[in-house]
């Protein structure tokens, strides 16, 4: 089975917007603010017994830009999943459009694609625990 678990959602936000919400998170939420990729726009990475549940991402938007309505503030929610070579296949044969972004510095993959309404959905594998021949 490709998905294990819920692992973690993104929520979008302005530079300005960031503090806030770490705050709130860090202090009302009592979560802890752990490890973050190199990622080249400013956020944050909460983590609850551990595990990095909420990510804030925080960028400039541009005029050219869409805004998502129909997923507002929240940029995508993350399945931890297995099976990377099954999974694309799975997707290729279901003509599911995916793009893939390997974490530079961590052993992780990811693939991308969206719900019907929109949503983008991240499904994370840890390619150290994955099976040989990971490789796009």
């Amino acid at each position: 089975m490709p998905v294990t678990a819920l692992h973690h959602f993104t929520i979008r936000c302005t530079p300005d917007e960031l503090p806030p919400l770490l705050d709130f998170y860090t202090r009302v939420m009592r979560l802890t603010a752990g490890a973050r990729p190199e990622i080249p726009a400013p956020g944050a990475w909460l983590y609850a017994d551990g595990q990095p549940i909420v990510h804030l991402y925080a960028h400039l938007s541009t005029p050219d830009e869409p805004v998502n309505l129909a997923t507002g503030h929240l940029d995508h929610i993350s399945f931890r999943s297995r099976g990377i070579v099954e999974m694309r296949e799975h997707l290729r044969a279901m003509d599911v459009p995916f793009a893939e972004a390997p974490i530079p510095g961590w052993a992780i993959q990811q693939l991308f694609l969206h719900d019907p309404r929109g949503l983008k959905i991240e499904m994370t594998f840890w390619m150290d625990q994955e099976e040989q021949g990971g490789a796009a």
